[in-house]
């Protein structure tokens, strides 16, 4: 094992771009969309009957469909059943403690059931808000979420980049929710209200009372620019991530956590104006609407007691005041409410306010993803700027009891027009964005990637990242002497938290090669290897982007990753380097008997590179995996005390697990780098597909809380 322990040492501390041996360097189906077109308007409908159920056995001749007052013949009809599969459990120790989350299979566009975007409205929670929000979003995706979501946590207060937020492993959902905190320069209090006070001196004279009630006025006023302000900033949030799911599968739903917002202003005198706000609403709701995206909204401030409570101080207030203050807290609270109910119920949506169970609110939008497609022509007005500007929509259902829930309408233009008035032709900059960007990886080159977390005395930590190329993707053009050229453009990006970008390398190759040496590169690809330094610990994604500048295709691949802190002491193990043996070649290996030097050299052909970024292998052959643990405690004679397990799973599973067993850890001389391997024989009965090896090492000198440390790394049988 020795030669394949330096291996890990190889892979983390090299950087040079390696060519395998050279040194040479929708998507839904249509019916699930909603169109707006000049032979077809489509719209989704929601139909519940008393008790808030989905009914489903709704026939054409129940509906009735008006456009702007006159009733529509129905075209087409179709009902769509959301499909609920149980999630995959946690993985859990003999004790059923949790251990960890393992990474998510990647999941391909026609697997994806539903789209939801669970949008945090940071802007406006309380301090008080927060914390129930973070409890329900947690409770989400540990326990409420689906096999075939695909989610994004959106915080409107951080940097917005909405498409490369979107996934469906949780390990990155749960450290978005890390990052839900209280913004102190929102317009949230510490509650849900602002508390009442009572004034600081006595009582002022008629002309103080005067310059109060200005400045009062002056104050009023601008506080309600700012919260215009801040509404406006969380719609434009919105707009945003909108944008961002209209290209995207399945059922699409926002799920907007808010204090609310006002869709009018009150002028000096009291009177409710038209604002700012109400005009970014309208163009959002058209937005959705055309996106087939339907927007939720929940008040996460709960059932309030809208009366005096304990942080209101009301001495040397008169009655009169102190119900002032109330009444203007009521209209406050209601107003703030209206913006969240208008829209959720102009997009179609459900508005949840007065409920203290936030967890039970997201249920009941998991729930309600069964709608009815109803289509119909519409005719020349529909789309006659002078005649039509809005077109609103009226759906009725016969059926007693029944409530609809619908899409408000649309402005008179076609998705045709909209889409003409973009570029037809997406540049060599946009077709490496938009790859950069989806949540899935684009297949016109293949690509595996796996990144590695690792620490260097010299360097610190940092995160090293595996690219395998097919080459047999790319173009290459034969020169005068022979050799054969590829040309290609390598984007690699690390996206913090919030989506925006932490680290970027942009590098053009050139890659030369013939003869035996080409043939193998197209045989068996190569690896571009490069590193990200780490500045801070954290939650990362990584992607990189492969553009072949011959014949444009474009090949893309994502992973994410925590990077600990490891100045925290804590036991910590570094990403898994993976090799590949045949069962002839592990025997030659750990065999007593001495191997003939030719039958070693030939024993000893793998490739530690190529395995651990392809990470692809053959049943009945043997699973080579090193790592490095670090902050292991150590006894009084300094030597460390640490056991390992190996774990299997597939489909969420657990299909193979190991005994717990010590490690065997001889000539170690960096004790905060302590390096270990094993193997796993992949048996002939084990199935073809995706698997997850999970690796627990567990310090029995440390406090109980710190002893257990895991890593995990995807590997496919073929």
């Amino acid at each position: 094992m020795k030669k394949f322990i330096l291996a890990l040492a190889f892979c983390f501390l090299s950087v040079s771009f390696v060519a395998a041996q050279t040194p040479t360097p929708k998507p839904a189906e249509d019916d699930d969309v909603v169109k707006i077109s000049t032979t077809l308007i489509q719209v989704d409908v929601t139909v519940t009957d008393k008790k808030g159920k989905i009914i489903t056995d709704l026939k054409p001749e129940e509906f009735e469909i008006y456009e702007n007052g006159e009733r529509q013949e129905i075209t087409n009809f179709s009902f769509v059943s959301s499909i609920k599969t149980q999630p995959a459990q946690s993985p859990t120790t003999k004790d059923e403690s949790p251990i960890a989350l393992p990474p998510s299979a990647p999941i391909k566009s026609e697997q994806v059931r539903r789209t939801i975007a669970l949008v945090v409205d940071d802007l406006s929670l309380s301090f008080e808000s927060v914390n129930y929000v973070r409890n329900a979003l947690k409770k989400f995706v540990n326990e409420q979420m689906r096999d075939g979501d695909l989610v994004a946590i959106i915080r409107t207060g951080a940097g917005i980049g909405a498409l490369q937020q979107f996934t469906t492993d949780k390990r990155q959902l749960l450290a978005a929710v890390e990052r839900v905190r209280f913004n102190p320069l929102g317009t949230g209090n510490l509650g849900a209200f602002a508390p009442i006070q009572s004034p600081t001196f006595g009582q002022a004279d008629s002309s103080e009372n005067e310059d109060e009630d200005e400045a009062d006025g002056a104050q009023s006023e601008s506080d309600n620019f700012r919260e215009s302000v801040f509404a406006t900033g969380t719609l434009g949030a919105i707009n945003f991530v909108v944008r961002g799911m209209n290209d995207l599968p399945g059922r699409k739903s926002v799920m907007l956590l808010s204090d609310g917002f006002k869709l009018f202003s009150r002028g000096r005198n009291g009177s409710l104006e038209s604002s700012r706000v109400l005009y970014s609403l309208r163009r959002l709701v058209d937005l959705a609407n055309r996106s087939s995206v339907v927007i939720y909204t929940m008040d996460a401030r709960g059932l309030q007691a809208l009366s005096l409570t304990a942080e209101d101080s009301v001495g040397g207030l008169q009655a009169s005041q102190v119900e002032a203050q109330l009444t203007a807290r009521r209209d406050g609270f209601f107003e703030t409410q209206n913006g969240l109910i208008y829209l959720a119920r102009e997009t179609g949506g459900l508005p949840i306010y007065n409920n203290n169970d936030l967890s039970q609110g997201i249920e009941r939008m998991l729930d309600d993803q069964s709608y009815y497609l109803i289509g119909y022509e519409p005719d020349d007005e529909t789309f006659d700027p002078a005649k039509r500007r809005f077109n609103k929509f009226v759906v009725k259902v016969k059926r007693k009891d029944a409530r609809v829930r619908y899409r408000s309408g649309f402005f008179g233009v076609t998705d045709e027009q909209i889409a003409s008035a973009a570029p037809t032709v997406a540049t060599a900059a946009q077709q490496i964005h938009q790859a950069l960007t989806s949540p899935f990886a684009a297949a016109g080159i293949s690509l595996r990637l796996n990144t590695l977390f690792g620490n260097d005395v010299r360097q610190g930590s940092f995160v090293r990242s595996l690219l395998h190329v097919n080459a047999k993707d790319l173009k290459f053009v034969e020169e005068a002497d022979g050799t054969q050229k590829a040309v290609f453009d390598v984007l690699a990006v690390s996206f913090g938290d919030n989506g925006a970008i932490v680290e970027e390398i942009s590098k053009t190759y050139t890659l030369r090669a013939k003869g035996e040496t080409y043939r193998k590169i197209i045989s068996d690809g190569f690896v571009y290897n490069f590193a990200f330094p780490v500045k801070k610990a954290g939650a990362y994604q990584y992607r990189v982007v492969i553009r072949d500048s011959a014949t444009q295709k474009i090949g893309s691949a994502n992973q994410f990753i925590e990077v600990p802190n490891l100045k925290k002491e804590r036991l910590t193990v570094s990403g898994i380097i993976l090799e590949n043996l045949t069962a002839e070649q592990w025997r030659r290996l750990t065999a007593d008997a001495p191997v003939a030097p030719t039958e070693n050299a030939a024993a000893q052909t793998t490739n530690s590179m190529n395995d651990t970024s392809l990470r692809r292998f053959n049943r009945g052959t043997v699973l080579r995996y090193a790592f490095e643990i670090y902050n292991a405690k150590l006894d009084a004679a300094r030597k460390p005390n640490l056991t390992a397990q190996l774990r299997i799973f597939r489909d969420g599973k657990l299909v193979l697990e190991g005994k717990n067993a010590p490690l065997d850890l001889p000539g170690q001389t960096d004790l905060q780098r302590i390096k270990s391997a094993g193997a796993l024989a992949l048996g002939s009965e084990m199935q073809a597909g995706d698997y997850v090896l999970q690796l627990v090492v567990a310090d029995n000198l440390a406090k109980k809380k710190r002893q257990i440390a895991t890593q995990f790394v995807q590997f496919e049988i073929q």
